[in-house]
């Protein structure tokens, strides 16, 4: 009987590595699994802000291009400028 307990303290510290390392295995498969996908969200979001910017760009072509948008701007300009003396300073 003391035989069998006495060689069963290295069959148990295996056992316990075994399951660290098990353990570890599995934190590091959702660790990276997590990373890969924050990295193609990143990229989806850089994608979608070039698009944004060309967007942007072609808009301002086309107001820009308009007859009168500058009469127009500068009024708009005006109009925000009498808004804002409207309102009351607390």
């Amino acid at each position: 009987m003391n035989d069998l307990a006495a060689n069963s303290g290295p069959l148990v510290s295996y056992g316990v590595w075994i399951i660290i390392l098990i353990v570890a295995f599995i934190a590091w498969f959702f660790i990276n699994r997590a990373s890969v996908r924050a990295g193609e969200q990143i990229e989806l979001l850089q994608s979608l802000l070039e698009e944004q910017k060309k967007q942007n760009t072609l808009l301002r072509r086309l107001v820009d291009a308009q007859p009168g948008a500058e009469e127009k701007k500068h009024g708009e300009e005006q109009d925000k400028r009498d808004f804002i003396r409207l309102i009351p300073e607390r």
